[in-house]
């Protein structure tokens, strides 16, 4: 879609994904916020778009990845691990990165997989993106990485996963920041079909059901995603450096398969491995997550997402909810680096 994307249509997708909450997410309640027991530092301002590029980038072996990573602030920090969505990547963090190092925090961004620099170690591996497979994967890299805990965070594929490392193994995750809340899903739950609005805003997840649409996809991945990025994000007036420069991580090899059965296997039609079932089952009951959370959400998102009060009581700790004003899109962090960033330090404190 062009930037002069229309309000009507904008209008559409809004009641589209808040259709979808309602009815994907099977959650009720009110919004609730509770403060800071104590006062955190102030993240200094900054402009979007401020930083082009990180430090350091690294490599590290888990049990199947070799997962690319770029590292701020001090070794001895506490940790803070920051997860991308799809189609972005690990600069969706270069201007929330360098704040929280200079607060004294060990930053860690990840590529998932599928994604930028980090490789399957075996060609026989499944190319499996089902929800509990990205999660082991982050575990495994904070194992690699001797990291016993972490504050994380994360929007997309990314805030579902932190969703599920929270819920599952609450001892490795301190607190967590969540834009657009709760995403832990289930194959069975997906079934349900939802109003046509609701359907109309996951259109590339029906095109991706079918081979003309991985076809479509792989030959056309730049030219996608940067229309997933105008749609997700109708006010954000990205430049085609910033655009390049993240489109670079969709040339992974393993890409096209990691996106298309991650959308295949939501509609259950793509199998999961064995060795996730526990999880998943665990998972399909749409377990609550007790860390400090605050979660997030910006007052331009254009991709599905759920209602805050859909979700407030899956979090049963210290809890909060900050609406982004200023026509912020879905990928949150990179558009509003400062208000995100200082989620972060809030949540250490919650």
């Amino acid at each position: 879609m062009s930037d002069n994307i229309n309000h009507q249509r904008r209008r559409l997708f809004g009641a589209a994904a808040l259709t979808l909450a309602a009815v994907e997410f099977g959650v009720i309640g009110q919004a609730e916020a509770q403060t800071p027991a104590s006062a955190s530092p102030s993240a200094p301002p900054v402009k979007a778009g401020t930083h082009t590029s990180f430090e350091a980038l690294k490599q590290v072996r888990t049990k199947v990845l070799d997962i690319g990573y770029a590292e701020a602030g001090p070794a001895d920090g506490p940790v803070v691990l920051l997860l991308h969505g799809w189609p972005y990547d690990i600069y969706s963090y270069v201007d929330v990165a360098p704040i929280l190092a200079d607060a004294g925090y060990r930053v860690i961004i990840p590529y998932l997989r599928g994604y930028g620099t980090t490789r399957f170690l075996s060609d026989k591996t499944v190319r499996n993106a089902q929800q509990a497979a990205l999660a082991v994967d982050m575990i495994d890299f904070m194992d690699a990485l001797k990291i016993n805990q972490a504050i994380v965070g994360g929007f997309d594929w990314g805030a579902r996963t932190v969703n599920i490392m929270a819920a599952l193994w609450p001892e490795r995750c301190k607190a967590m920041v969540s834009v657009s809340g709760y995403l832990i899903g289930s194959q069975e739950a997906n079934k349900k079909p939802l109003p046509p609005q609701a359907e109309l805003a996951w259109w590339y997840q029906f095109y991706f059901a079918t081979e003309r649409g991985r076809e479509g996809y792989d030959k056309y991945r730049h030219d996608f995603a940067k229309l997933i990025w105008k749609l997700a994000s109708p006010n954000w007036h990205f430049d085609d450096e910033t655009f390049d420069r993240s489109a670079k991580a969709l040339e992974n090899p393993d890409n096209v398969a990691i996106t298309i059965d991650n959308y295949r296997w939501r509609l259950g039609l793509a199998a999961s491995q064995s060795k996730y079932d526990a999880l998943e089952r665990k998972l399909a009951t749409s377990p609550t997550i007790g860390i400090p959370t605050i979660t997030m959400e910006g007052d331009a998102n254009g991709a599905p997402h759920p209602e805050p009060s859909s979700y407030a009581k899956k979090f049963t700790g210290k809890y909060e909810h900050r609406n982004i004003t200023g026509g912020i899109g879905h990928n949150l962090p990179q558009e509003a680096p400062q208000a995100f960033a200082q989620a972060i330090l809030d949540v250490d404190r919650l």
